[in-house]
């Protein structure tokens, strides 16, 4: 990453919930700026061993098999995460935490990921984008075993505030592809949050109670974005090269009823008509 400062090297992942408090309360401080230069930290952490209750358990939540030589794709953003929220977390970071929302992932998979090997990740963020509705963050984090670079995602990260006319950047152009063949109705119940919150640590209040969810604009609390990635993909065939890209449409309100529906590698959630959730995976090119 060009961007990047010399790495800062971690001697264990950091607790999110002392991060989500610093950055909350840096949040009102921060306001976003036309021109805002990225944080150039980039964070190691090294020696990653995977905890097998710890990975069976979010298997479970997300609908993933369980004991299967091989992480589920999204596996390695949760080991991830805390180092994101470090950097998102800090003085240098020039977005307020509080609001920001994640609208899309990226990940590239080179091979199958042994849950025994040992692992080392880096996080950084490579640009802020302007966005019709503010400044996107692009967060990406790679994951190496040995000196292969096995595993990298860029998930970007969306901050609303106002805009300079002419600043933004064009919308987006209107999606036209056909509804996909529903294949399974979920019906999730008002804890899902909290317990995707509990295997994954991400406890962001909006998943967790709709009191605080209402504050933030939701009549009730939301689902993870990235547990209705993982819950799709739980459907999906494993493949040990893939590229993953998918697209937050809209929140899930807990609980609720929402509509899988797939093609071939293509995959959405939907609520009626409504989508929450686009995504497609496609075999990796070696």
């Amino acid at each position: 990453m060009t961007t990047a400062s010399d790495p800062v090297v971690l001697p264990g992942s950091p607790s999110l919930a002392p991060l989500l408090a610093r950055g909350a309360l840096r949040s009102p401080f921060k306001r976003p700026r036309p021109g805002a230069a990225p944080p150039r930290t980039r964070l190691v952490l090294p020696g990653i061993r995977i905890g097998p209750a710890r990975l069976a358990a979010y298997e479970r939540v997300c609908g993933f098999p369980t004991g299967v030589d091989a992480l589920p794709l999204t596996y390695p953003h949760v080991l991830g995460f805390p180092l994101a929220m470090r950097i998102m977390a800090s003085r240098e970071f020039p977005l307020p935490l509080l609001g920001l929302v994640h609208t899309s992932i990226e990940i590239s998979q080179r091979e199958a990921l042994s849950p025994t090997a040992e692992y080392e990740l880096a996080v950084g963020v490579r640009e802020l984008v302007p966005h019709r509705r503010g400044t996107e963050a692009v967060v990406v984090t790679e994951a190496r075993t040995g000196d292969r670079l096995v595993w990298e995602s860029s998930s970007t990260y969306l901050a609303r505030h106002r805009t300079p006319a002419g600043a933004a950047a064009a919308p987006p152009a209107a999606d036209i592809r056909t509804a996909l063949p529903a294949r399974a109705e979920w019906r999730l119940g008002g804890d899902a949050g909290r317990r995707y919150a509990a295997v994954s640590g991400d406890r962001n209040p909006i998943h967790l109670h709709p009191l605080a969810a209402r504050l933030f604009g939701f009549p009730r609390a939301i689902a993870h974005g990235m547990w209705t990635v993982a819950r799709c993909l739980a459907e999906q065939p494993a493949r040990a090269a893939v590229h993953l890209r998918a697209e937050f449409k809209a929140p899930v309100l807990l609980p609720g009823t929402v509509t899988y529906a797939a093609d071939g590698g293509r995959f959405e959630l939907r609520g009626g008509d409504r989508p929450h959730l686009t995504g497609e995976t496609r075999p990796l090119a070696g």
